[in-house]
């Protein structure tokens, strides 16, 4: 009998699952689901805590909801960070203006750098 080309579960199985194959896939599911939420929890904690600085509070937060902080001064959203990481507006506001910095001065370098360039040819 051919083998079943749209069966893929032959392919997509673990080594744990050849095992033990009733209860490989489901425990294999249930540790991974397990794993995600103690990493949710582990980044909860750390959008808040007070021994971070702003930064690393935001990245939590970035990391816990699998989102980049906006760029735009004005984004609804932005009142959302401040208030799951315990930061003012202001300071979520400092560190887009942060991030945005090295992108400016090295599109400034870079212009500098094509002019230098073009003027010797």
């Amino acid at each position: 009998m051919p083998s079943n080309p749209l069966n893929l579960s032959s392919h997509l199985s673990s080594a744990d699952d050849h095992a033990d194959p009733p209860t490989g896939y489901p425990t294999r599911i249930m540790r991974e689901q397990t794993e995600e939420a103690q990493r949710a929890q582990r980044e909860r904690i750390e959008q808040s805590s007070e021994h971070n600085t702003p930064a690393m509070r935001i990245r939590a937060w970035e990391r816990l909801h699998r989102l980049t902080l906006p760029r735009g001064s004005a984004h609804a959203v932005l009142d959302v960070v401040a208030k799951a990481t315990n930061l003012t507006l202001e300071q979520v506001r400092e560190e887009q203006r942060r991030r945005s910095e090295p992108a400016q001065l090295s599109q400034l370098s870079d212009s500098a750098g094509n002019h230098d360039g073009n003027s010797g040819s």
